[in-house]
């Protein structure tokens, strides 16, 4: 198989998915999580899925970023369906094209908080320099300039936070996908990061999905979808 990445498509849709199901066997029973599923993100849009916990929502993320197969419909970024490709070739795909963000931050603990961003880019075959410059910018783009030699043990909860999506953007995706993002942080500090994804959004031009259970967030957003026994029901546009 090819280490090269594929060749996409030129299009304003940057994310999307057409009949999406995802069903698991739990002994006689089968489960439905996502259940026909339709969705498109466009560049630079940012769209919320709200609903209750148990809905299918996380699934679906997982779905749409690669991270698990389908039993049913297909998954594209920019054009290209990861039905189509090899293990390596859907790992260059996400490394390139979406940017993933957590509840939780999933940072190294044992690494600093510019050797966490530079990460993707590393992984991504970029030069050590490069990579810690480009984590550099980033940072200083989040508001940690001064906090690149910091581990994240050494940073308070909305720090963190802020290294996880710096790390997300660093290797400037097409999307980033973000399941509870301000979910584990304090009211303050969650509206401060939400403020934070919007202006990124709009200034870098970058698509996000966004799971949340906060509705205040829901109502800043361009799309809102809320998800129900694996059904996706569009409630703005």
């Amino acid at each position: 198989m090819s280490n090269e990445s594929p060749v996409l498509e030129s299009s304003n849709c940057v994310l999307e998915c057409e009949g999406l199901v995802r069903r698991f066997d739990e002994g006689p029973r089968v489960i439905t999580v996502v259940n026909d599923v339709d969705l498109q993100l466009m560049r630079g849009e940012f769209t919320a899925i709200i609903g209750n916990s148990g809905s299918g929502k996380t699934t679906l993320l997982q779905l749409l970023g690669g991270l698990e197969s389908p039993t049913e419909g297909t998954v594209k970024v920019m054009g290209q369906s990861f039905s189509t490709l090899s293990d390596t070739e859907r790992g260059h795909l996400r490394n390139r094209h979406i940017g993933f963000i957590y509840q939780f931050h999933h940072l190294l603990p044992e690494f600093t908080a510019l050797e966490n961003v530079a990460m993707p880019l590393l992984i991504g075959k970029k030069g050590v320099k490069q990579s810690k410059q480009e984590a550099h910018e980033m940072l200083e783009r989040v508001g940690l300039g001064e906090r690149i030699s910091h581990k994240p043990g050494e940073l308070s909860g909305g720090e963190r936070q802020r290294v996880a999506i710096a790390r997300a953007l660093v290797t400037k995706p097409s999307c980033i996908l973000a399941d509870e993002p301000t979910g584990n942080l304090d009211v303050n500090t969650a509206l401060q990061i939400q403020d934070m994804m919007v202006e990124l959004n709009q200034s870098l031009n970058t698509s996000f999905l966004i799971v949340t259970h906060d509705v205040g967030f829901s109502k800043r957003v361009d799309k809102v979808f809320n998800m129900e026994n694996g059904k996706l029901i569009q409630l703005k546009d």
